[in-house]
């Protein structure tokens, strides 16, 4: 059978909001083909049917809809997960 999946990551090294990268990944059999980066800004294709979707996707509210992740998502998981690292000892 084929696989789709996507993976959503923070990547942190602080609670500020410069500090974090939000990626999504989308992958069909186990192939990256396309991928948000809110360093990059936008999203990316890695092959042939991904870079038209990264194109569609770059023109529509996806892309606005993604940049606001980085902020709605990741920092208040980030300031759990900081503050829940920090209280271990």
């Amino acid at each position: 059978g084929f696989r789709h999946y996507t993976v959503a990551d923070c990547e942190f090294n602080s609670s500020k909001l410069n500090d974090i990268e939000y990626t999504e990944s989308y992958y069909y059999n186990k192939l990256e083909i396309i991928r948000f980066s809110s360093s990059v800004g936008k999203f990316v294709g890695y092959t042939e049917v991904g870079i038209k979707n990264a194109e569609r996707l770059n023109n529509g509210p996806e892309v606005i809809a993604r940049r606001a992740q980085k902020e709605s998502y990741c920092l208040s998981n980030v300031g759990i997960d900081v503050e829940s690292a920090l209280t271990k000892s």
